[in-house]
């Protein structure tokens, strides 16, 4: 290739002759790193958690970032004025409310607000105006509302190519990527011969030749064209990302998961690269008088692009001052429930504890620990995060694959593997009877994997159906009218049933010292330090639904979207070890010897308890079970009787039949709302469980216990502070976000979608960008939205001054507080206080 038709060397001499400096490069790659920075991850369908969109902002104040949002991609960051105005004619808000935000809210120079001012602005829309990109006002043709808007026909194509390059699974026939996104992009774009004609440029074809060789001249070529000054390159490339925000967010999930093992991924830039691209194509196209017109309207822009942000958040102070005010609502029903006259009549006058259930922080366990509680006072019930403390990841028997067990702000450092174990087995029956396992499981799997490819071949939709024959129709009726069966687990897919009842999860690779620390480290965390009960139940939560392609978004939050059995089971087994006991006896942390820990899982969908491992406790130990077994089973039933109505199922029939209706619907293969998941989430309390036991926190409520008596050093403090408190702000956010705007925030309609590469997320229908966020199913009933898009309330027991000193070391707390992304109270006496301006007030 010579030097005239070698695009890299013709890129490299243009760039040479226009004066490219190494300072303009470099205010170019700080541009994109800022623009690329601003990006959250979403985490895949097959390990769904809950995510901020807005994480990567939460160094801004709450306002500018809404301002930022409305003004570079039209996004909602504050509840609509027509949902916060339904809340105040229903009196979910009220007129005390309204005041207090008033004046409590800080608008730095705005004017200052009244009642009457705020209400008057929920009778006007929102006014504020986009800036526009390249490809808006190169849209110019008269005839353009005949075909796909630029902006949509653009989004489409990237979406869809970058479909096809990330899909690993999905597809039998796997495209080359080995030159990356860019060149990958770059070569499906010039075979696709049928975009030019949806954009109305049928001739596009020919201006393909312009398009830059590589991802850095790309962005090199377009901000160079532009001529917009370097101050607000890094807003404009955002604004460009925000474009294809689905993608962008897988793009920044791969690069999450690099950075957690010290490595870089490339994709998002490449992405940016490819959307800044396509302004080069529209340049070739459209070099013309009116080309000339549109640039000059673009600068203009773009040079008042600051004034714009800063009049959007002055135009915003209102809604800021109606997030308040629908805080405070929720937040004076929580401070009533909390106060002392309550709390006196909370605490537990038994003077021994039968049984103590750690459950999952989750506020679908709330009702159920509060139900056990009130049919038996011996029960101890307690929170902690799900995933108990282990920071693994699970390989399945008979597998090479690895999935992560922990929350997805952390990464894993030790392995849990299934073997098989009978009762009274030896250490060589249990190597060689899993061994054999693993090899049924195998073949299993093979044989599942061999039949299920047959669908996907061409043609195969029909003779497919024929060749299943009464097995494909029987899993159709199986949806058509769905059965009651118990939840059954996925992890033993392919597992012939004679081995199902002894797979069973354990630390299999830590010596004894390690297994030891290990369990030191998690009994001091979950403060079961002294005074064990007989039974210890660890007590992990997942989902059952059918047909559902955002399952793990329903299951553990704190295990990367899994459900905890995993997590429960294999502590369990470390805890009920000779060795290890001798150990934590050593250690000072004696374990009592009739204490027996259990790994159990709640079924959030059912609300039912499946116990596991129990052959391997002695035989009367098995008689005790079955006593405890039934208040277990009735405090089920209290809660199933509270959802009924919810879920528009009778409050009135029998328990029995009652459970099995929840179990159809869990089964139904068209249930669109198998279950609320988290709707509704509102605080998260870190205190002794004294403090809320027999409180009424309306499954609003996440409880993690925490006593500051026990955590002289604040090291218990710091850890809660620095990890559950930062996932379940990502929860709040999750819902908070996909109910301010379902449609760039959330994942649609559940009806229309589209899964896209096997596990990396949803189209909503057969293109546009991919979604992300919660479905419209999962907040909305029909009638209403049934989560009020309220921040995170944290209240913690212990002293301000060691509240303090952890915002003074962890910038990222310090930011969600400072910032306005979260309240933080805490309890001083039987009051409370709430911290404003980085000092604490009574409330």
């Amino acid at each position: 290739m010579n030097a005239i038709t070698d695009p890299t060397q013709l890129y490299a001499s243009y760039f040479a002759q226009q004066g490219w400096t190494e300072a303009e490069q470099q205010a170019l790659d700080e541009a994109v790193h800022s623009a690329c920075g601003a990006i959250a991850p979403t985490w895949p369908l097959d390990q769904a958690i809950a995510v901020n969109p807005h994480w990567q902002r939460i160094g801004r104040p709450l306002r500018e970032v809404a301002a930022r949002m409305a003004v570079l991609a039209g996004i909602r960051v504050f509840p609509s004025r027509i949902e916060v105005h339904k809340a105040w004619q229903e009196q979910r808000i009220g007129l005390a409310d309204l005041q207090w935000a008033i004046e409590h809210s800080d608008l730095g120079s705005a004017k200052p607000l009244d009642a009457q001012q705020c209400l008057d602005a929920l009778r006007q829309p929102m006014a504020l105006a986009q800036l526009p990109l390249l490809i808006d006002v190169l849209d110019d043709d008269p005839l353009r509302h005949t075909r796909l808007s630029w902006r949509e026909a653009i989004s489409h194509q990237v979406s869809q190519t970058c479909a096809a390059y990330f899909d690993r699974q999905q597809a039998d026939w796997q495209p080359e990527r080995s030159g990356g996104l860019y060149a990958f992009w770059r070569e499906t774009l010039t075979h696709d011969h049928g975009i030019g004609v949806l954009m109305g440029l049928p001739h596009m074809s020919r201006s393909l030749s312009a398009l830059p060789a590589t991802w850095q001249d790309a962005e090199r070529w377009v901000v160079q064209r532009l001529g917009l000054p370097k101050a607000v390159w890094a807003d404009y490339l955002e604004s460009v990302l925000l474009t294809v925000q689905g993608w962008a967010s897988w793009c920044a999930y791969l690069g999450w998961q690099a950075g957690l093992k010290g490595e870089h991924d490339p994709h998002l830039r490449e992405l940016l690269a490819i959307r800044l691209a396509w302004g080069v194509i529209l340049l070739e196209c459209k070099h013309d008088a009116a080309t000339e017109r549109a640039f000059a309207a673009l600068k203009a822009d773009w040079l008042h692009a600051p004034e714009r942000l800063q009049a959007a958040q002055q135009g915003l102070c209102v809604d800021e001052v109606w997030q308040q005010a629908w805080d405070r609502a929720y937040q004076r029903q929580l401070a009533s429930t909390l106060s002392g006259d309550h709390q006196a009549h909370s605490v537990s006058t038994v003077s021994s504890v039968a049984l103590q259930a750690a459950f999952c922080i989750d506020v679908r366990s709330e009702p159920l620990r509060r139900a056990l509680e009130q049919q038996n006072p011996a029960i101890q019930t307690l929170g902690f995060a799900g995933f108990f403390g282990l920071p693994v990841a699970y390989n399945p028997l008979g597998s090479t694959f690895q999935r992560p067990q922990l929350p997805g702000l952390l990464a894993p450092t030790l392995c849990v593997s299934d073997e098989i174990e009978y009762p009274q087995s030896t250490p060589d029956n249990i190597r060689k009877s899993t061994e054999q396992a693993g090899q049924a499981r195998q073949r299993g799997l093979q044989r599942l994997a061999q039949w299920g490819a047959a669908s996907r071949w061409p043609g195969a939709a029909y003779s497919y159906v024929e060749a299943a024959g009464v097995g494909y129709l029987g899993k159709l009726g199986r949806w058509l009218r769905p059965s009651d069966a118990a939840r059954q687990s996925d992890d033993l897919i392919g597992l012939p049933s004679r081995y199902r009842a002894y797979c069973r999860p354990g630390l299999q690779t830590m010596d004894s010292v390690a297994q030891v620390d290990l369990a030191a480290r998690i009994l001091t965390a979950m403060g079961l330090t002294q005074q064990l009960a007989p039974w210890v139940l660890l007590v992990g939560h997942g989902s059952q639904t059918s047909n559902n392609a955002h399952a793990a978004a329903l299951d553990c939050g704190a295990c990367c979207g899994q459900s905890g059995e995993v997590n429960a089971r294999a502590l369990a087994r470390l805890l009920n070890r000779a060795d290890v006991r001798q150990g934590l006896a050593q250690r000072g942390l004696p374990i009592p010897a009739n204490t027996r820990f259990v790994g159990a899982l709640h079924n959030t969908t059912t609300d039912e308890l499946q116990v596991f491992d129990l052959d391997l406790l002695p035989p009367e130990a098995l008689a005790e079970w079955q006593r405890v077994q039934a208040d277990f089973q009735a405090a089920g039933d209290v809660v199933r009787r509270q959802r009924a109505a919810r879920l528009g199922l009778p409050t009135d029939a029998p328990a029995q039949s009652l459970l099995q209706r929840f179990r159809r619907r869990a089964n139904d293969g068209a249930q669109t709302r198998p279950e609320w998941g988290l709707a509704g989430n509102a605080a998260f309390i870190m205190a002794p469980r004294s403090r809320t036991r027999g409180l009424d926190l309306q499954g609003r409520v996440f409880l993690h216990d925490y006593d500051p008596v026990q955590d002289p050093d604040r090291s218990v403090l710091e850890l809660l502070m620095t990890a559950p408190m930062l996932v379940t702000h990502w929860i709040n956010w999750q819902y908070h976000a996909s109910t301010c705007d379902p449609q760039r925030l959330g994942s649609g309609n559940k009806l229309l979608h589209n899964v896209v590469g096997g596990h990396i997320g949803v189209f909503e229908g057969n293109g546009g960008d991919l979604r992300i966020g919660l479905s419209t199913q999962s907040l909305h009933d029909g009638q209403r939205w049934v989560h009020d898009p309220v921040r995170l309330t944290v209240v913690i027991d212990a002293p301000a001054e060691a509240i303090d000193a952890i915002l003074s070391k962890h910038a990222v707390v310090r930011q969600l507080v400072d910032n306005g992304w979260l309240h933080l109270w805490r309890f001083e006496g039987t009051g409370l206080e709430m911290r404003v301006a980085q000092a604490w007030q009574a409330i």
